[in-house]
């Protein structure tokens, strides 16, 4: 069963690698990350209430529910919100592979912070020797999958310096700060939904809350700083899969929410991040989603297989 829910979590981040470029080349379409982050957060909302409807019979929850529990348990969508719109202002400016693997600094640290801590009443796991050498190995694997390729690969080199034209190099240390930031807040998300879906009985339901939430945080962006809607002659020219991005980040919420209580929020923030690192470089690879188009490298792999160790001394060891 162990190997089951990892291999979800795993999917999970599969899925979030692959809903990033997509919402990019949305946000290209309506000419606007805000617009574009609208559009996935009104389909997830959509697909998510379809689907707790039909599984749990129920949409919102009862006032005595609201009244009797803590007021951050409904951050999950606010934060869920503000990543989804950096991931869509990062992606054109960092590429494929640093918009996944920079927020995973973030995500690694404040996952290591919930864990140890017992952060949104997650369970608390004693920082032990074995966990500490796991995350020196995770974290050793992402400078190998983003740092040196960056130094000896020309074909990562070229993507450097295309973004480096495009977005002054004091910009781009900008951006990369900020996607560790989210990283962070990636990380308080998906602890404080698997605390609401564990608190509801029905993750499906608190899947759509959470995204519900987000939606409305988006929506309101959208109205104070775009003044309009993206236009019917834009969504003419969309593609059909320029709509998928809602459901696949539905469904990673979804994951999430399952697999938190069973496995741990540390355990299932990495998994994530190992799916999303595969994902992003077969996006990479293959350019799919019309995005950025660079041959994965064998240091790239080498990372992937070094934060596979790191997991296995996280939990095993």
């Amino acid at each position: 069963m162990l190997f089951i829910l990892m291999g979800v979590a795993l999917l999970a981040g599969f899925m979030l690698a692959n809903q990033n470029p997509i919402n990019a080349d949305l946000k290209t379409v309506v000419g606007s990350p805000f617009g574009a982050a609208t559009i996935s957060f009104a389909v997830g909302t959509l697909f998510l209430g379809v689907l707790a409807l039909t599984t749990e019979h129920a949409l919102l929850p009862s006032g005595a529910f609201i009244s009797s529990h803590p007021a951050w348990i409904w951050l999950g969508g606010l934060l869920g919100g503000v990543y989804l719109t950096s991931n869509v202002l990062l992606f054109p400016r960092l590429g494929a592979i640093q918009t996944v693997i920079l927020p995973i600094m973030g995500q690694i640290i404040m996952g290591t912070l919930i864990d140890t801590f017992g952060w949104f009443e997650a369970a608390s796991i004693p920082l032990s020797l074995a966990r500490v050498l796991g995350l020196v190995i995770l974290i050793a694997g992402v400078v190998i999958a983003i740092v040196l390729p960056t130094l000896f690969n020309h074909e990562a080199r070229s993507l450097e310096k295309t973004l480096t034209q495009v977005y002054a190099p004091t910009g781009l240390l900008g951006w990369r700060i900020w996607a560790i930031i989210a990283g962070m807040l990636s990380a308080m998300q998906q602890a404080i939904n698997g605390h609401m879906g564990t608190l509801l009985h029905a993750p499906v339901q608190g899947s759509f809350l959470s995204f519900f939430i987000g939606f409305i945080l988006i929506l309101i962006l959208t109205l104070v700083i775009d003044k309009r809607f993206p236009s019917l002659e834009q969504l003419k020219v969309t593609k059909v899969w320029n709509w998928f991005g809602g459901i696949l980040g539905g469904l990673f919420v979804l994951a999430s929410i399952i697999v938190i209580p069973h496995i741990g929020a540390g355990l299932t923030i990495t998994m994530g991040l190992l799916g999303q690192i595969v994902g992003s470089m077969l996006v990479q690879q293959f350019g799919w989603w019309r995005s950025m188009k660079a041959g994965v490298n064998r240091l790239q792999m080498l990372g992937v297989i070094v934060m596979i160790l790191g997991v296995v001394f996280i939990k095993f060891m």
